[in-house]
């Protein structure tokens, strides 16, 4: 958090939950993303195996006020231009253009059926192509390379970067403190115990998922497993890494456990309706996506496995999953991505919410607009002097800090 405002304000979702919880509501309730910055947007592969762009973290979601999700994408849009370097006007059009088209989405999506809302959904190519001939060459290029990369980045290329043989079976490779196979963790009868209670655990994780998809689940056999480090707001939290084999040996499936804690807009509206908060993350997932990993699942683990009770989802590790490079693109990029942003948003809170009324509450005129401009300029100040306070205190020795990983 402490590499620029940007990276600070992405670890930062508690900090704006209890800010917005002070500012006045409309009224009208979706299934928020609960964490709706702009890198937090991105492509993976439908079922189908299209690329497809659309929200891709649901660590936070829950029920509550669209307006949350839709100021958190604008104060993102603005730092971002911000920390790019771009000029103060580009900075306010990048905000303009990610709002404006949700509003514009929105009145579309009031306008449909409730079936064609739901099939609703962006094809990255068709995409580019739309948004190509807006760019400059080098954009376009970059944008392209990214697409390339994320159809690279599967099981089998995870099993190739992650895993290496050990007596001719197939273990995953150990990069403390980032990456901490089992076997670096436990010993002898601890660590036979810890196997039992993982294939226990994989079986209380397939009962969560479609029976077609148990079946399927059911082909693999657990490998071998180990804690990872990952995100920047998810620091902290246990995650765990999962390699799975088909009847060959060369059919891998990487599975990624992360822990599920309580949303961080729980504090300020009604905490979450399910029990496990892996199944709170699995549901909001499926309710904003167009489309879902085929093994998002969710698991609960009792004392003995873990240090504490606590609650997990599953899906896939590597599935074509990419994001942009939010810190090179130009003003005009970073516009047009802040569109697909704002279309994908309003899809989005379209399948949970009252699109109508939330489409008649923005009206037809910039007036929304311009207000949440206003908005998105005054928190990137705020945002940058949190920023400030954090380096500060890091500085001090006050908080500790751990850097270059």
């Amino acid at each position: 958090m402490l590499v620029s405002p940007f990276a600070f304000y992405r670890g930062a979702a508690l900090i704006m939950a209890s800010d917005l919880a002070a500012t006045p509501r409309s009224g009208l309730t979706v299934q928020c993303c609960g964490d709706a910055h702009l890198s937090n947007f991105g492509v993976f592969a439908s079922p189908e195996r299209q690329l497809v762009f659309d929200i891709n973290d649901f660590d936070e979601t829950l029920p509550g006020p669209w307006e949350w999700d839709v100021k958190r994408l604008a104060a993102s849009m603005h730092i971002a231009a911000q920390d790019n370097g771009s000029a103060v006007k580009d900075q306010e059009q990048a905000v303009l253009d990610a709002v404006g088209q949700y509003r514009a989405a929105m009145a579309r999506f009031a306008g449909m059926k409730n079936l064609e809302v739901w099939y609703a959904n962006i094809d990255i190519e068709a995409a580019v192509a739309q948004f190509g001939s807006q760019l400059k060459a080098k954009g376009v290029k970059r944008t392209e390379k990214t697409i390339a990369k994320a159809r690279t980045r599967d099981s089998m290329s995870a099993f190739s970067k992650l895993t290496h043989e050990v007596d001719g079976k197939a273990h995953i490779l150990a990069d403390p403190p980032l990456i901490v196979p089992i076997a670096n963790l436990a010993r002898g009868r601890e660590r036979a115990e810890m196997s039992g209670a993982l294939h226990e655990l994989l079986r209380s994780y397939g009962a969560t998922l479609p029976y077609d998809r148990r079946v399927l689940l059911e082909q693999f056999q657990l490998t071998d497993l180990a804690r990872k480090v990952v995100g920047v707001g998810s620091v902290g939290t246990r995650a765990w890494i999962a390699l799975l084999l088909g009847h060959d040996g060369q059919d891998p499936l990487f599975l990624q456990v992360k822990e599920a804690e309580a949303s961080v807009l729980e504090d300020f509206l009604r905490p979450s309706e399910f029990d496990n908060h892996g199944e709170r993350v699995v549901t909001g997932q499926h309710l904003m996506q167009a489309s879902s990993d085929i093994f998002l699942g969710w698991l609960h683990v009792e004392p003995g496995f873990e240090d504490q009770p606590r609650d997990f989802y599953v899906r896939q590790l590597r599935d074509w999953k990419g994001s942009a490079e939010v810190e090179q693109m130009s003003s005009k990029g970073l516009a047009q991505y802040g569109r697909l942003c704002g279309w994908t948003l309003a899809r989005a809170h379209a399948r949970s919410g009252d699109r109508i009324a939330i489409a008649a509450y923005l009206g037809r005129g910039p007036s929304f607009d311009r207000a949440i401009v206003q908005f998105a300029s005054a928190y990137a100040e705020q945002n940058g002097r949190d920023y400030k306070a954090l380096a500060a205190a890091a500085k001090s020795g006050q908080i500790a800090v751990e850097t270059g990983l």
